[in-house]
């Protein structure tokens, strides 16, 4: 997941899997070609255009699996400022999680959302649309986020923000 706003535009990344399509092998499955296709698209344009940011979440997940490929992602995502977890994302996230806005066996999910929130990123960028980008997920996540008086970040896949930079 990456985080954009928009002085240029923050931007939070997650998932490993999903912020870094664009470091991984070419895939023979399409759908995760495609994927890939986009996310290496839009990979060169983040610092030129947007304010992009990493969580210390996408920093742990970056360092799982394959060592190499580790090592890979960990380089992909070192130019970008992280953004540390506080007390304050963990009460949000929970929050999120409570709200039933993102299910309880996934609180990564929710606190990308919640770091994101309380540091005023606009824009989370991520393939994830079982549990962050689909819009039944939008409508819970924007009701506890700005009930609980912040701005709620946009949601949206790689191609989405590709769409809207044109």
């Amino acid at each position: 997941m990456l985080l954009c706003s928009n002085e240029k535009t923050n931007i939070h990344g997650n998932d490993r899997c999903e912020l870094f399509e664009c470091q991984a092998k070419p895939s023979r499955d399409i759908m995760v070609a495609g994927h890939q296709d986009a996310t290496r698209t839009l990979w060169p344009e983040l610092s030129a255009r947007h304010e992009t940011y990493v969580s210390a979440l996408v920093f742990e997940e970056a360092k799982r699996g394959d060592p190499d490929q580790a090592q890979i992602r960990l380089a992909a995502i070192k130019p970008f400022p992280m953004l540390d977890i506080d007390d304050e994302a963990r009460s949000l996230a929970e929050k999120i999680i409570l709200g039933r806005a993102v299910p309880a066996e996934y609180p990564e999910d929710a606190l990308h959302i919640a770091v994101a929130a309380v540091n005023g990123i606009e824009v989370i960028i991520t393939w994830n649309f079982a549990h962050l980008n689909n819009p039944f997920t939008h409508i819970m996540v924007r009701q506890i986020v700005e009930g609980e008086g912040y701005e709620c970040p946009e949601i949206c896949s790689p191609e989405e923000l590709l769409e809207v930079d044109k």
